[in-house]
Formats: C-alpha cells, structure tokens, sequence
C-alpha cells in the first residue's frame, strides 16, 4: 500500500496519535518524526520558526511510493536528501541501512554533506509529528495547501506569518462596559477585531510587539475568558469553550516569545 495516499495517510495519523515513538503497517514502520504528505515549503516554514540547529524531519517525496526526503536544519537553512524505502531496508547514495533508526544512529555520529555549499550536517534532533507549538504545525499545512498556486517566495514567507488564527471572541468595551461579538484575526504579529466577518476594515489592530502578557482572567462574571496586557490598557476577551480560549492564549504565548527572542 501507499504510505501517501488519503486513506492509509488518515490510519496513520490515527495510530500516531496514540503512540507517538512509531507506527508499523505491513510496508513502513513510522517514526515519530514522520510528516507525511508535508510539502518542502511547509518543512522549511517549520523547522526555520520551531527547529534548531540540526532538527531533522521525514516527509513522503513527490517522486512515488518508498521515496521520502529527509529535510534537516543547517543553521538559518534548510536541505533536502532522498531516501528510498527498498526490501532490504533504507537507500540514502551509496548507503543502505536496515532500518531508519540505524540511518539516524550513523548521521548523528557522521556528517551528512550539504551538497553547493559544503556544510557539514550532522542530525541531532527529530522533530516530531506531533509538535508542541499550539497549532502552528496546522496552520502551516492549511496556510501552504491555501497557497499552492503562489510563488515560492510567497511560500516560504516569515515563518511566524504561518501562525494564523482567527474567529469570534466577545470583547469587553473599554468606556461602556458592555460585552459585544466581535470578529478577530490573528497573522503575523497583528491582533486585528472587526464589527463583524463581513467587514474588511478592523474597529482596531493591536500590536503584539507591545503586548507585555496573555493569561486567563476570573475576575469577570463570565466563563472562558482571558486578558491582553497592554501598557495603556488590558483587554478583556471571552471564547465559547475554554478549548478556544486556551488556543487563542497558547498561539499568542507562542508569538510573544518569538518577539522577545528577536529582541
């Protein structure tokens, strides 16, 4: 069977999330670090904005069944190595390997080369399939399957840009104390309310940059709700679950501290 097609990909992504060391059909044994049908966009998106020197991933290649790409963090870039699936075990050049597990043990001690420009790569860390970053691993994959008919310049945009989110939150008024629904969206590092979906131009565009916390907030007579710390002012903001809340909070968390580290 096709490891790339919809419904074996769905078998794996279901037994992953249980076990997330590897899962094994009659053809493939998945690591951890297995990606699936990520594109080489989106693989560069994640492992440049999460990944560090020497994070490593495993993707499905678009040459066929049993052909995958290795996709490795050098530094500030990202390369791309061809791994095929045979009988016998692994093919990576002239190297076979029984099993991925010994292809990983031999490049963690051996430097792969990074072909043009000589780099020595050496692999330290997977990069798992289940990431901890709040939905970033999501939003890369829609934000990339939304743009495939862009450029690739567009593509491989500022990899914060791919931690979008967006979605009605009922917001507290700062002079008349009343709570209204409002439309927000969340890209780069923008936090935009609309008086509704519809509308193209935002009511206001909060700058993250300036935003010093985001933390769940009980000092309001309603459920699900959190604060934004600004210097002039903390907005109080309400999701419909707390699992909504908890995402918008996680996503922003995860953009502050991207702020900070550019600091």
């Amino acid at each position: 069977s096709d490891p790339r097609s919809t419904s074996s990909e769905h078998a794996h992504e279901k037994v992953h999330t249980q076990n997330v060391d590897t899962h094994c059909s009659a053809t493939f044994c998945a690591p951890r670090w297995y990606h699936f049908d990520l594109s080489r966009h989106a693989a560069e998106a994640l492992l440049l904005s999460n990944g560090k020197d020497g994070s490593y991933l495993l993707r499905n290649s678009h040459e066929g069944s049993g052909s995958f790409a290795l996709s490795v963090r050098a530094k500030d870039s990202v390369k791309h190595f061809h791994v095929t699936r045979k009988s016998s075990g692994y093919a990576f050049g002239f190297n076979e390997f029984a099993s991925l597990q010994d292809f990983v043990s031999h490049f963690a001690n051996q430097p792969l080369l990074g072909s043009e420009t000589g780099t020595l790569i050496v692999l330290k860390c997977p990069y798992p399939w289940r990431v901890e970053e709040p939905s970033i691993y999501e939003s890369v994959r829609v934000h990339t399957a939304m743009q495939t008919g862009r450029t690739e310049s567009d593509l491989v945009a500022n990899a914060p840009s791919f931690g979008t989110k967006e979605g009605y939150l009922v917001k507290l008024g700062a002079v008349v104390k009343n709570w209204k629904q409002r439309w927000f969206t969340l890209n780069r590092n923008e936090l935009k309310y609309f008086k509704d979906k519809m509308f193209d131009e935002p009511i206001r565009t909060l700058d993250l940059t300036a935003c010093s916390a985001v933390q769940f907030d009980y000092s309001k007579d309603r459920v699900n709700c959190f604060c934004l710390v600004f210097p002039e002012r903390t907005f109080y903001l309400c999701a419909k679950s707390g699992v909504e809340a908890d995402e918008w909070i996680k996503i922003i968390r995860w953009k502050l501290s991207h702020i900070r580290k550019e600091r």
